[in-house]
């Protein structure tokens, strides 16, 4: 069994691809990545013996460059019409294909898979961009959701307006490339009727839909054995547990002044700094004592060894912390992190801080929390909820579903397969068999 997994994104893109290729490595398939060409990526992959196939230009560039809100249908058509010749040639042979990641980019990988006949399963780390009547859907950037609208269902018939008004035409012009037919609605080719959410159940529960059936297989979580670096474990030695900052794949455009609030507020607490660089290249701008500069590390063994950890709430940021068993500060950003910032508080794990640029005071009023017995004894009950296996039961139903061949209808002329596994056959295969 040959297997293609396709992504373009931050770092919380390719991690958990990384987990379900070890994964499925282990069950007999052979496995290859689609993903940007970061250094930081291709090094990742390699570390776990899977190959990396680079697709489109560096995630990290196009993150720090910021572009407008009105380059996006633009920006969109780059990325979809980079994604049809690599993915193209790394699909050939495969026996199936996983897409995430982008919108406009898994919209591309999953039109590579309808034009070469293969079986394919779209899949989501958050349960945002699912259509769910208790809920709003995010908004894009330019183009904001009335506040004057209330009714869930309104929004979300909106946001598929808004899909199509930013992506469908960049999408349709490069599926007639390949000759195949234009989508009538973007969100529901990408989303299907069965779509894979790869989040915990406990920490991001799907309450389900009458319009789709969702699989939850949990985090896809690969186990880091990486030692942590000697002066880190030296530091880590020297006195009370300190507190990890760290804010991953964001820009951070004031990172400097993040960086001096974020060692102030901890300083606040008598508490020491382990300080992550990131995208962001956060630094407090001086040798310092109770300060540790940190790059790629094991978070998985870092986060079990402080006393609580502050980042801008990814997914998969959230997810390690909450297994560690280490309280959270989450300064959200953008996209789904106001939302794992909630999870968090509502777990009573932590804090959410109001919005993304904290001041010293108001970092410290949220680490007061974080820090308080309380909060710490509730993540260390919660870590015990998180399941490990999200990534070996993705495996197993991939690779089932595929061999099983048994087929439901997805919107836009696909047919889905088993209500177990969601894979998706373009109709008219030999897999298509309702």
């Amino acid at each position: 069994m040959r297997v293609l997994l396709s992504t373009y994104g931050s770092r919380g893109d390719v991690e958990p691809l990384a987990g379900l290729a070890v994964r499925l490595r282990e069950q007999g398939a052979q496995v290859r990545v689609c993903a940007p060409p970061d250094e930081d990526f291709a090094r990742r992959l390699a570390d776990v013996g899977v190959p990396l196939v680079p697709v489109g230009p560096s995630a990290r560039a196009l993150t720090r460059a910021a572009p407008s809100p009105s380059s996006l249908p633009e920006r969109a058509a780059r990325l979809i019409a980079g994604q049809l010749g690599p993915v193209t040639e790394a699909a050939e042979g495969c026996d199936l294909l996983v897409a995430t990641g982008a919108l406009p980019a898994a919209a591309g990988a999953l039109s590579v898979a309808e034009k070469l006949g293969i079986p394919s399963v779209s899949v989501t780390f958050q349960q945002l961009t699912l259509p769910a009547p208790h809920r709003r859907p995010l908004a894009y950037p330019g183009r904001p959701l009335p506040p004057e609208v209330t009714d869930h269902q309104a929004l979300w018939e909106l946001d598929a307006q808004n899909v199509n008004a930013l992506f469908r035409e960049a999408l349709d012009t490069n599926r007639a490339s390949l000759g195949l037919p234009p989508v009538d609605d973007v969100r529901a080719y990408v989303v299907g009727d069965r779509p894979w959410l790869a989040s915990d159940p406990f920490l991001d529960p799907w309450h389900g839909t009458a319009d789709l059936d969702v699989v939850q297989t949990g985090a896809w979580i690969l186990p880091d054995t990486r030692p942590l670096p000697a002066g880190l474990m030296a530091f880590l030695d020297a006195g009370a547990p300190p507190v990890y900052v760290g804010f991953g794949s964001m820009p951070l455009h004031a990172a400097a002044d993040m960086a001096r609030v974020a060692v102030e507020a901890v300083r606040a607490q008598g508490r020491r700094v382990v300080l992550a660089r990131g995208w962001a290249e956060l630094s407090p701008g001086g040798d310092l004592d109770d300060c540790f500069e940190v790059g790629e590390v094991n978070q998985q063994a870092l986060f079990a060894r402080v006393a609580a950890v502050v980042h801008h709430g990814g997914a998969g940021t959230t997810t390690t912390a909450a297994r560690a068993g280490a309280a959270q500060v989450v300064v959200p950003q953008v996209a789904d992190q106001p939302y794992w910032a909630g999870r968090v508080a509502e777990l009573g794990i932590g804090a959410a801080h109001d919005g993304p640029a904290p001041t010293v005071a108001s970092l410290s009023a949220a680490l007061r929390t974080a820090l308080a017995p309380g909060t710490r004894a509730r993540a260390t009950a919660v870590a015990g909820r998180v399941r490990t296996d999200g990534a070996s039961v993705a495996a197993r139903l991939l690779l089932d579903g595929a061999t099983s061949g048994r087929q439901n209808h997805r919107p836009g002329g696909y047919d889905r397969c088993s209500p177990l596994t969601g894979i998706a056959s373009p109709a008219g295969t030999t897999a298509a068999r309702c």
